[in-house]
């Protein structure tokens, strides 16, 4: 493992998305997510941590240790039986070491210290892993991992209004379609969208967690690069414009930490600038950041 960072972080990320869908629920007909008790809108963990590994592989693609764990259309059993094989373990034997015990419990699963070693080696080969971790117990079973960084859902400072747009397609799919709108040929459909929102998610980078994944300061330059930059590469016509807008770290100088991430947060204030008239642009709010307690330096 690479030398892994030694300071606690606690970091605020501030986006905003103008005539789209920020992340749909499929439960509600991929309307966007909302807090029905407030009106304010939701972006989970997952889908802002699914933008930060596609950030990834696309700008780390052909370089070790930066293959994504999670990612589109991967058989995630074959990825830790592959590394058992990188390892030259035959899960179809009795472990090599008899520490390990003298037979193989179950065929194709590791046991004792290889499963310790298929961890440290599934942390080495997959950023995503050794920065969000992973359950690694299904399969040929290479553990577990509590990665060091953790996110949570992003909220909207305000209420959002959904909106549902009528578009039409001038097509259909099938002859049989065509015959029956006597050559018409169109196809209606549904399209979500919120006017504006500015969401705020806040995270969390342990630096003990980090020891035992090997999360770098390599890593967390990257991923500094991918909050900043994610939604560059993650155009759509449903997600209209996304763009992060502000990305708030708060270092402190140890890795304990010297103050309490809520109380740093608390620093960051995000306000409308005129209550009377709905937002529609980042420029309707303004943000002011206080001065962090002795220890903690903002980045």
């Amino acid at each position: 493992m690479s030398n892994p960072i030694k300071n606690r972080f606690d970091f605020l990320l501030v986006f905003d998305v103008q005539d789209g869908n920020p992340n749909g629920d499929p439960d509600a007909g991929n309307m966007p997510r909302i807090d029905a008790e407030t009106g304010r809108g939701l972006v989970t963990d997952v889908c802002l941590k699914r933008k930060v590994r596609n950030f990834v592989q696309i700008i780390k693609s052909d370089k070790p240790g930066f293959d994504i764990f999670v990612k589109e259309k991967a058989v995630l059993n074959r990825a830790i039986e592959g590394v058992y094989a990188e390892l030259g373990v035959d899960l179809t034997k009795a472990p090599a070491d008899a520490k390990d015990g003298k037979k193989r419990n179950k065929d194709g699963q590791g046991q004792g210290s290889e499963i310790d070693k298929a961890r440290i080696q599934m942390c080495n080969k997959y950023f995503d892993i050794r920065t969000f971790g992973a359950v690694l117990a299904v399969g040929a079973n290479a553990g577990q991992v509590r990665g060091p960084v953790q996110m949570t859902f992003a909220r909207s400072v305000d209420p959002v209004v959904t909106l549902e747009h009528s578009i039409t397609r001038m097509a259909v799919t099938t002859e049989a379609e065509a015959e029956k709108q006597g050559g018409d040929n169109r196809t209606m459909g549904r399209k979500n969208t919120i006017p504006y929102g500015l969401y705020v998610a806040h995270g969390f980078v342990s630096a003990h967690l980090a020891a035992q994944t090997g999360f770098s300061q390599d890593d967390l330059d990257l991923l500094w690069a991918a909050l900043n930059n994610m939604f560059e590469h993650d155009r759509s016509a449903a997600r209209g414009l996304m763009t992060t807008r502000k990305l708030v770290i708060f270092e402190h100088d140890n890795a304990l930490g010297q103050a309490s991430a809520q109380s740093l947060f608390d620093l960051v204030t995000i306000k409308r600038k005129d209550e009377t008239k709905p937002p529609r642009a980042f420029s309707d709010y303004g943000i002011t950041i206080g001065t962090p307690p002795k220890g903690v330096k903002i980045l």
